[in-house]
This record gives C-alpha cells, sequence and structure tokens, in this order.
C-alpha cells in the first residue's frame, strides 16, 4: 500500500512538473487597476500581494512577497522590462546585493531558506500608466542563475 501511494505521490509531482507553467495569480483588482503575476521560473512559484491596490498611485505601498531560495544569495541583480504590445519599451537593471550594495535586508541568505519581506515600497512614480502592459522582472544572483523571475500584467483603465 505505501509503495502505491508512494508511486502516485511521484506520477502527481511529474504531471505537475510537466503542465504548462505556474497559474496567474490576482494581485488586486480594484476600480479600474488590475495586477496580476505569473511565475516565469520553470521551476518555482512565489507569494506576493498588496494590501490596497489604490495605494500604489499614492508613492509608496505595503507589499507581501515569500518563497524558499532555491540558490544563494550573495549578489543579487534585477532586470526590469515594460513591455508593451510585445514590444520592450522600458528596461532597467540594478545590482540589489553585492560589494558595498547590500539594499536588502534578505542578501547574504542561503539556498533553502525563507526569503520574506512585508513592508513599504516606493515605485518613485506618480502615476501608473493608462493602458494594459507587462512589467517583466528578473533576479539573478552571483551565478547567473534565476532566483526570481515573474510577468506582471497591469491594466488601467484610468489615470489617477
Amino acid at each position: 500500500m505505501k509503495t502505491s501511494s508512494a508511486l502516485l505521490f511521484i506520477l502527481v509531482l511529474l504531471y505537475i512538473n510537466a503542465s504548462t507553467g505556474w497559474p496567474t495569480h490576482t494581485v488586486c483588482k480594484e476600480d479600474n487597476l488590475e495586477i496580476h503575476y505569473k511565475s516565469c521560473d520553470p521551476q518555482q512559484d512565489f507569494a506576493f500581494s498588496i494590501d490596497h491596490c489604490s495605494d500604489i498611485a499614492t508613492h509608496t505601498f505595503n507589499i507581501r512577497a515569500a518563497m524558499v531560495l532555491r540558490h544563494s544569495i550573495k549578489e543579487l541583480y534585477v532586470k526590469l522590462d515594460m513591455i508593451v504590445n510585445g514590444k520592450t519599451i522600458l528596461t532597467h537593471s540594478e545590482t540589489l546585493c553585492g560589494q558595498g550594495h547590500s539594499k536588502l535586508i534578505f542578501c547574504g541568505k542561503k539556498k533553502g531558506e525563507h526569503l520574506y519581506y512585508e513592508g513599504p515600497v516606493t515605485l518613485g512614480i506618480k502615476e501608473i500608466p493608462q493602458g494594459d502592459y507587462t512589467l517583466s522582472a528578473k533576479l539573478t544572483n552571483q551565478d547567473h542563475v534565476i532566483v526570481a523571475c515573474a510577468d506582471f500584467t497591469v491594466k488601467n483603465y484610468l489615470d489617477y
């Protein structure tokens, strides 16, 4: 009986791993603003939430993000792309962790540790542009391995 249960569990894991990808998660859907995300890392999904969607337009808003690290973070780099109609119109890259660059509390975390952040975030923008677009975020470590990757779909029907 234990062998058949273990075999069934392995088959379920293989089926999940062979599926088309991670589900799309709704971050918020308030008034005229919708934000969804999907992990683009084939091996790991993560949790992300915002207290109130409407707070994004106020410059600073509270988020929660969590995941288990598959790779250590000695150095961490982020690359952000804004994509409209399939074309990248804006790219931003930045070092988040590294020698003399420890902007985040989880710099130095090891493989297998939980990464959890809850607190304020400031985007540095005055308003969210009207329209439908994708923000692609990719975090890589010192070995150029993906630590986290997500595509955020943003739909803003009216300016704030």
